[in-house]
């Protein structure tokens, strides 16, 4: 799992950038690129964790089929990825072949150098179709060019501890709404005293998976600051209202949400595929005490996922073998096997949709009692909400999280409260609010 939500600071690397003009990166187009060309030489691909694992696993595979290539894969470590990126972008030089770009870091780095990836439309063709429709918006710019081709997506659900809420007479499969929720929170915490949530108010993620369900983010298609809107507003006063019931536990960090989960302090959590990874390697004694359900909607009806996580890879255009890099990629990428060859070795959920309708993603899972709980991951992928990035998002996001500390630890009006942070966000950035 590329990406959760231990993974915050290197956002600072980006916000050191977003003073740079939108046109300030390199004046080097990426090579055209052409599906049929016959590919030789070296690549150098930069990535982490369990993406370079299977990056260097799957690439033997790759010059099998390609003989006369070699793919040399580094894993540079994740605290030093955009650091590195950041200054070769800057520089104009000094990036390998391919990188690994976290889906939520992608727009940025495409609105601060428009000309500083190779576009890879070329190597899908229509099947950029069947990826996940939120990670191809966030890896194309505005003429519709794929700048990075989405690996895994964060399909966000709810995952619930059956026994508290058997002991408080609440069928979990029966939550059609967040209201729903509270109303069930407030029977279990009667029947057991556990809380509702754990989640780490501070980092203001809740928050902006609930604004995300809702169809939104921080800002506009058109680059306003959205944070007035209805649905901030609406996604901000149900945290409120839970905190206010009692019904959240405010953690630090993510090895909070790991303690307390571990700990059975709360009944549910709200988060993406890649936490069954997290379950099933660190409590394997809570085995058969989870279901997963579909995230709670706004109103009846409504969308029941979201997004928190997940990965791409991209050619820059400083590449010195953009075509082998783009063959790389797209055996990697849009290749159904190697896709759930990665779910099934290294925990990486596709975002190759037809990759989810492979055996592997609807067989019974022990953990959850025998429950096919990929299969729910699955049929929500293609309803996860697209939004808009740009390259103020980090910054923004920290306005975000202090606004979210001020009205649910402090007390503030939520609406108050953002408009409070649309205005930061307006003087710091020079953009407008969009209500």
């Amino acid at each position: 799992m590329l990406k959760s939500l231990k993974f915050f600071a290197p956002l600072v690397a980006l916000t050191l950038l977003t003073g740079c003009a939108s046109g300030g990166g390199p004046s080097v187009v990426g090579a055209k690129l052409n599906p049929e060309a016959d590919v030789t030489g070296q690549i150098t691909v930069w990535s982490w964790d369990v993406a370079a694992t299977a990056l260097k696993r799957l690439a033997s595979s790759y010059t099998k089929e390609h003989p006369g290539t070699t793919i040399n894969v580094v894993d540079i470590g994740y605290d030093n990825a955009y650091d590195k990126m950041s200054v070769a972008l800057q520089a104009k030089s000094g990036l390998p072949d391919v990188v690994t770009v976290e889906t939520d870091h992608m727009p940025a780095y495409i609105h601060q150098f428009p000309k500083a990836f190779t576009d890879l439309t070329p190597l899908v063709g229509d099947a950029k179709s069947e990826f996940d429709p939120s990670k191809v918006s966030a890896s194309s710019n505005s003429d519709g060019q794929l700048l990075s081709m989405p690996w895994d997506s964060g399909t966000v659900a709810l995952y619930v501890r059956t026994d508290y809420f058997k002991a408080a007479g609440v069928d979990p499969h029966q939550l059609a709404t967040w209201d729903d929720l509270i109303s069930a929170g407030e029977k279990v915490k009667a029947a057991t005293g556990h809380a509702l949530i754990s989640t780490d108010l501070s980092t203001g993620s809740l928050f902006q998976m609930l604004l995300q369900q809702q169809g939104q983010g921080i800002f506009t298609p058109e680059g306003g600051i959205n944070l007035t809107s209805p649905a901030a507003v609406k996604a901000l006063t149900l945290i409120k209202t839970m905190n206010d019931k009692g019904l959240l536990d405010n953690v630090k960090g993510w090895d909070g949400r790991v303690t307390a989960t571990k700990n059975g302090k709360t009944a549910v959590m709200p988060s993406a595929v890649w936490w069954i990874g997290t379950l099933t390697g660190e409590m394997p004694e809570l085995a058969g005490k989870f279901t997963v359900v579909p995230l709670p909607a706004f109103t009846s009806g409504g969308t029941q996922t979201s997004n928190d996580g997940g990965s791409t890879l991209a050619v820059p255009a400083q590449a010195k073998n953009p075509q082998l890099a783009g063959s790389f990629v797209k055996f990697m990428l849009a290749n159904k096997d190697n896709q759930v060859s990665m779910m099934k070795d290294e925990g990486l959920f596709p975002s190759y949709l037809p990759a989810l309708n492979a055996p592997l993603f609807h067989e019974p899972q022990a953990y959850f009692g025998g429950e096919k709980v990929y299969e729910l991951f699955a049929a929500q992928t293609t309803k996860i909400p697209s939004i808009t990035y740009t390259s103020d998002n980090a910054k923004a996001g920290d306005i975000v999280s202090n606004a979210v500390v001020a009205s649910v630890l402090n007390h503030q009006d939520p609406a108050a409260a953002l408009q409070s942070a649309a205005e930061q966000i307006a003087t710091a950035t020079g953009r407008k609010i969009a209500q």
